[in-house]
This record gives structure tokens, C-alpha cells and sequence, in this order.
């Protein structure tokens, strides 16, 4: 399986990875598969005083991603955030998309992270710079 991403300029990307295990009656209820990838981002500032926040995404789908953080935010509250697609990934350069969503799911993880659901509203690719 694989995941396409298509840049403004019309450059075309695929991401491999396993999709997601169906529900246990063989359902699966996702608008979007998901993949389960374990990719490195960074939550960005809602204030321009706040730090950033290190993440890593559990699975991902061009819709929406589940990640694990050390911290936590209100469901319903806007969120922006950079993934990172590494070489091993895009089988090219590193590619950073930025995105904006929404908070829909939180939940406590078993090692005292907690784990956030997004939906994906919006998305950007950026310069290798960024």
C-alpha cells in the first residue's frame, strides 16, 4: 500500500507503509486509510512565546494522524504542525508538509505520553529549508 501526496507544482510523492489492521468485525470505519509510520514532527506555537513540541506520529493518513506527545490539547482546539517524510520514506530528499487541523480524539498512553487524534484540514509542502 502507499500514500500519494501531490505538491502545487505538480510533483507527485508516494509514501509506502503497512495500512492499518481492520476493526475486529472486519470493518474498517476511516474515511482514509491509515498507515501505521512512525514519522518525526513538530507541533508549532499557537502564541509566538511557546516552544515548539517534539511528536512522533503512530499512523497517518492524507486525512488525519494519531500521534504521541508530552503534552496535551483540548478536543476541538485548532492545531498546526510540520511532519517530516524521511529519505527512507520518499526514496528522494526529506520532504516537510505543514498542516493545519483540529484536535478530534485524546487519550493517555501506557508509557505516560499522551496520545492525540487530527484531522488534517489543510496541508503544504515546504521548501527543504523550513
Amino acid at each position: 500500500m502507499k500514500l500519494q501526496f501531490t505538491e502545487a507544482n505538480g510533483r507527485f510523492w508516494q509514501v509506502f507503509g503497512d495500512p492499518e489492521v481492520p476493526l475486529g468485525d472486519g470493518s474498517e470505519r476511516r474515511e482514509a486509510r491509515r498507515f501505521n509510520m512512525s514519522l518525526p514532527m513538530r507541533v508549532l506555537p499557537r502564541q509566538g512565546h511557546s516552544p515548539e513540541l517534539r511528536a512522533q506520529t503512530r499512523d497517518v493518513s492524507y486525512r488525519g494522524l494519531y500521534f504521541l506527545a508530552d503534552a496535551s490539547f483540548e478536543i476541538g482546539s485548532a492545531i498546526e504542525f510540520v511532519i517530516t517524510l524521511p529519505r527512507q520514506v520518499t526514496r528522494a530528499e526529506d520532504v516537510n508538509i505543514r498542516c493545519q487541523g483540529q484536535i478530534v480524539r485524546v487519550e493517555p498512553d501506557s508509557n505516560g505520553r499522551t496520545g492525540m487524534a487530527a484531522r488534517i484540514e489543510r496541508y503544504e509542502f515546504l521548501h527543504a529549508a523550513a
